[in-house]
């Protein structure tokens, strides 16, 4: 099976490592607001709302505005990209490790603007990398890989047919990437403070290089079984 390198397993758990980062940073760092889990926002938000609370309704509301803007931003930038010798994806990956070299030098003071920064980059990451090996996988965010892992683990344990337990390892397998990133970023944030979201744009860097190696004959959004 040919497949975009974006679409590639080391790729997809580079991905994951740096969202499990992003969201760690910001929720133990920069205020305790979900870059990437913009349902817990959502309920926070609606929750703020009901107590009356506004000004920290609207802490949750903007980062739900720029996750929203980023996936509209991914989607222009896929249909509007005219660079022959580099993919689209790499477009979008480059800018979002930008947004997070920019975060690293925000000062505390300005939490809520990193917040909507590392929003903004989730959404472009969460549209732009949807699939792993053919499999519709979310590198920013875990629920949705559970159910998938989850449901393929039980079709193996009925069927025996080992392409569903190959399926459920890759889904709990970004998972564990995930949560390794978290642990990762928990750490430097005991070191390095702000500039810990480095190390999240560090791995975006990576993926972007090694999209290199997919931006050939083969860049393009199809999957040629072979």
């Amino acid at each position: 099976m040919k497949i975009q390198i974006s679409d590639s397993i080391p790729c997809g758990v580079i991905l994951a490592i740096s969202g499990g980062c992003m969201d760690a940073y910001s929720y133990l760092f920069r205020g305790q607001v979900f870059a990437n889990a913009q349902t817990g926002n959502i309920l926070l938000l609606g929750v703020n709302i009901a107590n009356g609370n506004m000004p920290m309704a609207v802490k949750y509301l903007f980062p739900i505005l720029a996750f929203t803007s980023g996936i509209i931003i991914s989607d222009i930038i896929n249909e509007r990209n005219s660079f022959s010798k580099v993919h689209w994806r790499q477009i979008s990956v480059l800018i979002e490790a930008l947004l997070l070299v920019m975060v690293a030098f925000l000062p505390i003071t300005s939490n809520s603007m990193a917040n909507i920064i590392i929003s903004l980059a989730c959404g472009i990451q969460v549209e732009t990398f949807r699939k792993i090996h053919g499999n519709n996988i979310a590198t920013t965010m875990c629920i949705g890989n559970l159910r998938s892992g989850t449901y393929n683990m039980d079709k193996y344990i009925n069927t025996h047919e080992h392409i569903y337990l190959t399926k459920a390892f890759l889904y709990y397998g970004i998972i564990l990437a995930f949560v390794i990133g978290a642990i990762i970023e928990s750490f430097l944030i005991q070191i390095i403070g702000t500039y810990a979201i480095l190390f999240s744009s560090s791995l975006l860097m990576i993926a972007f290089i090694l999209m290199f190696r997919g931006c050939s004959e083969d860049c393009d959004d199809t999957y040629i079984e072979g």
